[in-house]
């Protein structure tokens, strides 16, 4: 069966069976996909992450696949209908969608009109029907008379006959298929207002009246609109030209002219009314969510990893000022590792001398160079009385800081354990000041979903959803790899083969026995056996420690290939890192074996070069238009400088330091035409934007990175324009039916 799969996936993916095979194997030994990818290219031939989860998840699915088709043989045998050629039917069913298709007439369901006829002894009349022979259907019907079972009329016996054909058709397989793929390629998708909430449904005023092709939707149109039905203002409806449809059935089901055929005509007309209308329409609205949330996810999994992997500021003295009027800011100093050290509150527009006396005393006392300020209320106001501050010779960097879910942060159980004597505004400071010094570190430890760069996400599928930006913060944690001396138990969750529980052991043995000196120490953890040293230890470094390999991404493992290197140049591991001159003298073949292959050799070599260094870019400073802090203060032409905070299919959402993003459409981030907003800019990126329109009232403001040249500096927003290939759309919704 994991054979057959393989061969299946690799066609699918247009790669080898082989390394289909090899990443199944792996997997199913407690492999996880950045350790396959990171320590097993031999196996796999160099794939990737992205390609060993979708091995990962079509193996998944194909394996539901073959159980469904499993019960489906069972249940039809057992009711004795599984024949020679329908069980061939099944097994050589390749979707869920056929699958079901082909177990609908066997499937146990509630009393239908159709078997309540049956219960009449009226199919063999509805066969009758379906023949379209020369008989009078009225004469035939006659003979069905029975007053005892309440067929009082040959129209009586007509009418129940006419119902089981109705329902015969609707359960042909191969009609359900190709109307389907009609549904697909050619439905309306409609969103009315519901009379009388014009003013509650404002929000939606864009669907009051939207008519669009479903296999063309965008997915945040598609999941506004389902909003917009879900809170009963607007009606939703997914329907392709109906004539066409019931032609299509004809198709099948009508044979010549005879009055039988007028019978038969009646029930093409009510199977797809009553049946097929109401199931397919119902099939394409979870094919066309499930799309819409497969798209949001990515998105939102894309955006997450540009944050996460944000360029870190590194080992540095912060201040971190959770800015407030009313309440004052709240101002945390920090050490280098990102350790608590003093808290105060302080009242800038209420006595600003004391407050610039205590911000000065508080950066001399612990060295700052650096001060995060949060990006929320009073956030501009506060950077400016920050930089109007006298540091003397400390000179600290001013940086304003996306703060979005500390508070949630600040309220969480991670919080109270990491600071339960700290009020939850002291640990939104802290939380600010640390998400500079190491965005990666800090932000592990809230939901993805508080963090602000996805859409929708409320409205997708919740468990994929989690699943997806699980995966994702694994992926950004294991290629930046993680300091274990230092690192918090939720950041070393993250690790591969790890987890929670080994996560909180690792932590409990390093409180109660010091700083790791070995990555061989770690099997000293409780209940860290083998396998779960062989998964983690190449994403977990010692700095400083006695064996320099330990700081580095060479996993243990191979060690001694290093050691044998060395041996060869005579020379030792420190000579071997430090002087590129030796490592040029390596001869990666003589190294290869049937353990270690040349990819793995290669990597160590350039791994020597650079051990343990972080593959995020080098953090660069940034400041908003001085003068520039609320919508009041733009104008329309104004060109300033801002930070991408979320990115969409439809365009990108930028902080331009008035507390309120604004939006460059899609048709505006280039001079030439663009499909995809994550060609040209990604969350977290620095960008020079234009005002090209505000709205102060809807608190809206459109901005355009288009050149002088190309847009006028009053050209208005433009309406969302569909983008992306419709033909790549329905392949992806046909394959939702797999």
């Amino acid at each position: 069966m994991a054979l057959n799969f393989s061969i299946k996936i690799s066609k699918e993916l247009n790669i080898t069976s082989k390394q289909v095979q090899s990443v199944i194997n792996l997997l199913d030994e407690g492999s996880t996909i950045p350790f396959i990818s990171r320590y097993r290219k031999e196996m796999t031939g160099g794939l990737d992450e992205v390609i060993i989860e979708n091995i990962k998840n079509r193996n998944e699915q194909l394996i539901e696949l073959e159980k469904r088709r499993e019960f489906i043989l069972k249940t039809i045998s057992e009711q004795g209908k599984l024949s020679p050629e329908l069980q061939n039917e099944i097994e050589s069913a390749e979707t869920i969608s056929r699958l079901e298709d082909i177990y609908l007439p066997y499937k146990p369901k509630r009393k239908t009109k159709a078997s309540i006829a049956k219960e009449k002894g009226l199919e063999p009349l509805a066969h009758l029907l379906i023949e379209q022979g020369n008989s009078d259907p009225f004469k035939e019907a006659n003979r069905y008379i029975n007053i005892d079972l309440g067929v009082l009329t040959e129209e009586d016996a007509l009418a129940g006959a006419r119902d089981i054909v109705a329902e015969i058709i609707s359960e042909d397989a191969s009609l359900r298929g190709e109307l389907r793929d009609f549904y697909i390629k050619t439905s309306i998708i409609t969103s009315k207002l519901i009379k009388g909430k014009e003013k509650e449904a404002e929000k939606y005023k864009d669907y009051f009246d939207w008519t669009e092709p479903l296999k063309s939707v965008p997915s945040h149109r598609l999941l506004a609109i389902r909003r917009g039905e879900k809170e009963l203002f607007l009606n939703l409806d997914i329907s392709p030209d109906e004539e066409e449809a019931e032609r299509i059935i004809s198709k099948y089901y009508l044979k010549g002219n005879s009055k039988s055929s007028d019978q038969i005509k009646k029930c093409i007309f009510d199977s797809y009314k009553r049946l097929l209308k109401p199931s397919l329409e119902t099939d394409c609205r979870i094919a066309s969510k499930l799309s819409a949330d497969e798209e949001a996810i990515r998105v939102f999994r894309e955006n997450l990893r540009e944050l996460l992997l944000a360029a870190p500021l590194g080992q540095k003295n912060i201040m971190a000022i959770d800015p407030g009027f009313r309440t004052g800011c709240k101002v945390v100093c920090l050490n280098k590792q990102g350790a608590f050290l003093e808290y105060e509150n302080i009242f800038p527009t209420q006595n600003e001398t004391k407050a610039r006396v205590t911000l000065e005393m508080l950066a001399k006392k612990f060295d700052i160079e650096a001060i995060a300020i949060g990006n929320g209320t009073a956030s501009r106001e506060t950077e400016e009385f920050v930089k109007k501050s006298n540091f003397g010779e400390l000179k600290p960097l001013i940086v304003m800081v996306n703060e979005s879910g500390a508070s949630i942060y600040s309220a969480s159980e991670v919080a109270r354990d990491e600071f339960p004597d700290k009020d939850v505004t002291v640990r939104g400071a802290i939380s600010i000041g640390r998400r500079l010094l190491d965005p990666l570190a800090e932000l592990v430890k809230i939901d993805p979903k508080s963090i602000g760069v996805g859409q929708y996400q409320h409205d997708v599928d919740q468990v994929k959803l989690k699943l997806s930006l699980d995966n994702e913060v694994i992926s950004c944690v294991n290629s930046v790899g993680v300091e274990i001396n230092t690192a918090s138990k939720q950041l070393l969750t993250y690790v591969s083969g790890l987890g929670p529980v080994l996560a909180q052991n690792i932590v409990e043995y390093r409180n109660e026995n010091g700083p790791f000196k070995s990555r061989s120490e770690l099997k000293k953890v409780p209940r860290l056996g083998d396998k779960a040293f062989e998964q983690s230890a190449g994403f977990l470094r010692i700095q400083n420690a006695k064996n320099p390999l330990d700081s580095s991404a060479v996993h243990p493992e191979s060690y001694y290939v290093i050691e044998k290197m060395s041996k060869d140049l005579n020379c030792n591991v420190t000579d071997l890192i430090s002087k590129s001159e030796l490592r040029k003298l390596i001869q990666p073949k003589n190294y290869v074996s049937e353990t270690i292959g040349l990819p793995t050799i290669q990597d160590i070599i350039q791994e020597l070069a650079k051990p343990g260094r972080d593959p995020r870019e080098q953090f660069e400073a940034f400041s908003f238009t001085s003068g520039v802090e609320k919508i009041d203060d733009l104008k329309v032409g104004m060109e300033l400088p801002g930070i991408v905070t979320n990115v969409a299919n439809f365009g990108a959402f930028v902080d331009i330091g008035v507390h309120q993003d604004g939006l460059v459409h899609i048709s505006q981030l280039s001079d030439t035409f663009i499909s995809d907003p994550r060609n040209v800019v990604k969350v977290g990126q620095k960008v020079k934007v234009r005002v090209t329109e505000i709205d102060i009232q809807r608190k809206r403001i459109a901005l355009t990175m288009k050149s002088q040249t190309s847009v006028s500096p009053k050209a208005k927003i433009v309406k969302e324009t569909d983008s992306g290939d419709m033909s790549d759309k329905l392949k992806q919704l046909k394959s939702l039916f797999k």
